[in-house]
């Protein structure tokens, strides 16, 4: 059996070349994927999510919670805790910031749906009023409809063995 010959600095070149151009195909990949519509819309849509939740936030945290922590006795859920002692240490269990965090999070979602639903109702319209356009197909003649009953009273009979 002969042994191949390796040279070593061939085979580097022809790694790095190769690299190279799988690199070059993936920028020029990635280009096309940032440029592409979706991606600048998906860029947008989490700004304005971003801005958004600021919005839903400053609603529970400045409207929403004092209005439920005075109806049901002037809570303040920013500063309900649980303190626990592990071993020596101490520490505090913010219990409060989860509900209004929790509460965050249904507004949240809830205006979304409403969002989502009346964008529905949007197309929806578009949609109907696009069926409602398009022109009935003609009417078939009294000759044609006894063409087609004739036809298919003889697929009928070829059928049965008739």
């Amino acid at each position: 059996m002969k042994k191949k010959e390796i040279n070593v600095q061939e085979e580097f070149k022809k790694g790095l070349t190769n690299a190279g151009k799988k690199s070059k195909g993936f920028i020029s990949e990635f280009k096309q994927f940032i440029a592409k519509g979706n991606v600048m819309d998906l860029a947008v849509g989490v700004i304005i999510g971003t801005a958004f939740s600021n919005i839903v936030k400053s609603l529970t945290d400045n409207i929403l919670m004092p209005l439920i922590g005075a109806i049901i006795g002037g809570i303040d859920f920013s500063n309900l805790s649980v303190p626990i002692k592990i071993w020596k240490e101490s520490i505090d269990l913010n219990y409060g910031l989860f509900i209004q965090s929790t509460v965050d999070f249904l507004l949240t979602a809830f205006c979304i749906f409403i969002m989502v639903k009346i964008i529905n109702g949007i197309f929806r319209k578009k949609e109907e009023e696009k069926k409602e356009e398009k022109p009935e197909p003609p009417k078939k003649s009294d000759e044609v409809l006894l063409l087609e009953e004739i036809r298919d009273l003889l697929k009928e009979q070829k059928k049965s063995g008739k």
